[in-house]
């Protein structure tokens, strides 16, 4: 299975977040090429700070897989993770994140920090950036435009 049906089904739980009134991230988390865990944003719905796309399916993925360390497993998120998320899936163990959208304000795999590769961390996921860019920028524009 490709990044490209990974990202559209994040596509997909983004669009929903939108729906919901919440900013348009969706993730999934991949172990041995089949969907485990997913997510969108849930702050608004759920008055929780910690409501992103990526800790959501983190811990669907956990929970569905039994352990919280996620070595075998990949993360597809629309948007450059935050620092929390991005902390969140070195603490995972997580393999590898494919995103698609950079996140200029707040990412932290390379726009403003990055997180995923420093040194100092005793994990460092593989990443992949840009996939289905456009589409998830496409998203956010129109969620802020609003």
């Amino acid at each position: 299975m490709s990044s490209e049906l990974f990202m559209r089904r994040a596509l997909e739980l983004a669009a929903q977040a939108a729906a919901e009134g919440d900013v348009p991230v969706g993730a999934v988390v991949v172990h041995e090429g089949q969907i485990v865990g997913e997510g969108r944003n849930t702050r608004e719905r759920d008055n929780d700070p910690t409501g992103h796309a990526e800790v959501v399916a983190l811990r669907a993925a956990a929970s569905a897989l039994g352990r919280w360390r996620l070595d075998d497993c990949a993360l597809f998120v629309t948007l450059e993770p935050c620092t929390m998320c991005a902390g969140a899936l070195v603490g995972a163990r997580v393999e590898q994140l494919v995103f698609g959208a950079w996140d200029e304000k707040a990412g932290a795999v390379g726009s403003l920090w990055d997180v995923v590769r420093d040194r100092r961390l005793n994990h460092r996921p593989q990443v992949t950036a840009e996939v289905l860019a456009d589409e998830s920028a496409v998203l956010l524009r129109s969620f802020f435009g609003r």
